[in-house]
């Protein structure tokens, strides 16, 4: 679409459920690699060109997929390894993933450095790093990364809660020998709900949501149905887009306490929040929206850096 034509001065009224989350899905589709027999089942998939994409890497991998509807089967048995086309891997951030997957599902993976979205420099060293820690073989230049070996269970502390890195360990030590523990690992749900799809599939990961998780290696992963949580960051959207136009909005299919932080700055800024048990809703308490005051953005469960721009907008 080239251009957008907005005519405003209308309150925006009525319930929406919101969409699988992109950042929990990614990572999931990835974590299907490793499922050596039987097929995954995920439901709740948003129809978005990054799930695309990465359904395009699995195929390229062997793996067998569907997707209709909201809903994607993946079947991995008969997967291999190969090098993913750079073409592929320009278009995401999260293709990264597919480093700690692939190794921990065929002892070596190999790609281009990851693309995507332009929020700034994201380099991959604290996955690497943690990699190295973990027994594989290292090449990395400018433009290629190249993984070599089992990797088997150790410690490893991040020096920053890095989302990305803890994903990545998470995926390579699930099938690994012995016990991999995380400290300083990410908290956000996301990361969680990837512990409770590995889970679903026959992993042992506990701790995840916290600051240290700890992964027991398993010898295999196998099918798993597995429903995505919905996407925090469109929920806060549409509440950010009903509290702008003076309307009424209820966002449906989402956890409230994942929306915590965002919900404390709206209603700071004069928004009347309500949360039920999947769903929180959201009008003007006062005729006139105000400042919430300062607002930082921080690892979860502080702020999240994806709701700044729509709070600015609102505000």
């Amino acid at each position: 679409m080239s251009e957008y034509i907005i005519s405003g001065g209308v309150p925006l009224v009525g319930d929406v459920t919101v969409s699988g989350a992109k950042n929990a899905v990614l990572p999931i589709l990835c974590a299907c690699l490793l499922v050596g027999e039987g097929t995954v089942t995920l439901t709740n998939c948003p129809d978005i060109t990054d799930v695309l994409y990465t359904l395009e890497i699995l195929r390229v991998f062997g793996c067998k997929t569907t997707f209709e509807k909201g809903t994607i089967t993946v079947n991995a048995a008969d997967a291999h390894a190969c090098e993913i086309p750079c073409a592929l891997v320009g278009k995401m951030r999260s293709t990264a993933l597919f480093l700690g997957a692939a190794a921990g599902r065929f002892k070596k993976a190999e790609q281009c450095m990851p693309g995507g979205c332009e929020l700034g420099a994201r380099p991959i060293d604290m996955h690497l790093s943690a990699f190295a820690k973990m027994g594989l073989d290292i090449t990395d230049d400018q433009n290629r990364v190249i993984c070599r070996g089992a990797p088997h269970g150790t410690d490893v502390f991040l020096r920053y809660p890095s989302v990305g890195a803890t994903e990545n360990i998470m995926l390579a030590a699930a099938c690994a020998a012995g016990t991999t523990t995380v400290t300083n690992a990410a908290r956000e749900p996301e990361i969680s709900a990837l512990a409770e799809f590995i889970n679903a599939a026959g992993g042992r990961i506990s701790g995840a949501g916290g600051g240290i998780i700890v992964i027991e290696g398993v010898e295999k992963l196998h099918g798993a149905s597995f429903s995505v949580m919905g996407d925090r960051i469109e929920a806060a959207t549409y509440l950010a887009a009903g509290l702008a136009t003076n309307g009424s909005v209820t966002v449906n299919g989402v956890n409230p306490a994942h929306l915590a932080a965002v919900c404390e700055v709206m209603r700071r800024a004069g928004g009347h929040i309500t949360c039920g048990k999947n769903c929180v809703s959201a009008c003007r308490a006062w005729e006139y929206l105000r400042s919430p005051g300062r607002v930082e953005t921080a690892p979860y469960p502080a702020f999240p850096t994806d709701a700044q721009s729509i709070v600015m907008a609102m505000l």
